[in-house]
């Protein structure tokens, strides 16, 4: 980091979103430097955009085709419950596919080098009944920054549902969660469209960080995107269909995506492999450097799967997109290989589950290693 007293995080705050509470991280920067040296280099020599990848068009115009495709169709055609389930699961499925690509590149500004072209794929998550005013604060400034540590990182606090943490209080039941979280996950989309979303504009708080209430543009994304969602989700349908069919294919709808959604992010920070550090009691500082700790806290999967890397839009290289998340995520697994030199070079561990299911089967011991008593 910087030799200053204060941790620079690079690339994550924003005047609209400031800074979190503040945790210092280790000074020392050199792996950092030279792994962004040897990505600079890379760029230079092959010459490609960092941002603004035709590939990522055409993406878009396939992820939003799907998604549009799924929802006429589902609308206006499907006249039997064996028609209607398979093309909410599809909604579903491309719901997450747009959150993953679109709007997660928008988001971190990695998608163009043009502010409103980021803005506007950003947008996407108001449209999916989610607030990129809000994901902007708990994601991109409080969980890029502070992967994995307890009381800062509000990504891996599911409240008494869960434990994912060995710092968090343990309730009795906890001891099944490796069974029944795979079910509450699915409900995550309904959680933050209905409720989430709403309590922290109205409370300014992310799990204990500030939040600005949005103003001027920003509230009015908020609320327009609000009354879209629930538009296209509730008035329309009710026009067509019943309520009860409605709900049910709402609920379907939702629950893919938020059971994709979850297992992804799961498989990246709530493994056996990952770690779950603290700052020293005595000095309030984490013991490596912010580079270091987002190696130490991530895990790569399915590194070979192109089919899986095209749908999750390369979140299957998290610790890619932690040191890098203003890149756009079509250049991960050419950058994966940098990485993984770099770590080696500098005595860091980089782990990589070798298929998707192969990190699933760790998510699952861990939940279940969580949920014990004896784990420390």
């Amino acid at each position: 980091m910087t030799g200053q007293e204060r941790t620079k995080i690079p690339d994550l705050a924003t005047a609209r979103n400031p800074a979190p509470d503040k945790l210092k991280f280790s000074m020392s920067d050199a792996f950092h430097r030279e792994l962004r040296q040897r990505v600079d280099r890379y760029f230079s020599y092959t010459g490609r955009r960092q941002r603004d990848c035709p590939q990522m068009y055409l993406k878009t115009a396939l992820l939003v085709g799907w998604l549009a495709a799924s929802y006429v169709v589902l609308l206006l055609f499907a006249g039997t419950w064996w028609i209607a389930v398979p093309l909410a699961i599809s909604l579903g499925l491309s719901m997450a596919a747009i959150g993953f690509n679109v709007q997660h590149d928008g988001g971190h500004r990695a998608y163009s080098d043009h502010k409103w072209v980021n803005t506007l794929m950003a947008m996407s998550l108001d449209l999916l009944g989610g607030s990129s005013y809000v994901w902007a604060r708990k994601h991109n400034s409080i969980h890029h920054s502070f992967t994995n540590i307890t009381g800062h990182d509000d990504d891996i606090n599911l409240g008494v549902l869960g434990r994912l943490s060995p710092h968090q209080k343990r309730l009795r039941f906890h001891r099944l969660q490796h069974f029944y979280l795979w079910v509450l996950y699915g409900f995550l989309p309904i959680k933050w469209q209905l409720h989430d979303d709403f309590r922290c504009v109205i409370t300014g708080n992310i799990g204990g960080h500030r939040l600005a209430r949005p103003k001027g543009w920003d509230l009015l994304t908020f609320i327009g995107g609000k009354g879209v969602f629930f538009s296209l989700a509730f008035g329309i349908p009710l026009l067509l269909h019943p309520v009860w069919a409605v709900l049910l294919l709402y609920v379907t709808a939702s629950f893919v995506q938020g059971l994709v959604l979850s297992v992804v992010f799961q498989l990246a920070h709530c493994v056996e492999e990952a770690n779950f550090p603290l700052p020293r009691p005595d000095t309030g500082r984490m013991e490596s450097a912010w580079a270091e700790h987002q190696v130490e806290t991530t895990v790569d999967f399915a590194r070979g799967s192109r089919l899986l890397s095209w749908y999750v839009g390369g979140l299957n290289f998290q610790i890619e997109h932690h040191l890098f998340p203003q890149i756009c995520h079509v250049h991960y697994p050419a950058l994966s290989r940098l990485v993984e030199k770099t770590c080696r070079d500098f005595g860091l561990k980089y782990v990589a589950h070798k298929t998707f299911l192969a990190g699933v089967a760790s998510h699952f011991r861990w939940l279940r290693r969580a949920g014990m008593a004896s784990t420390a």
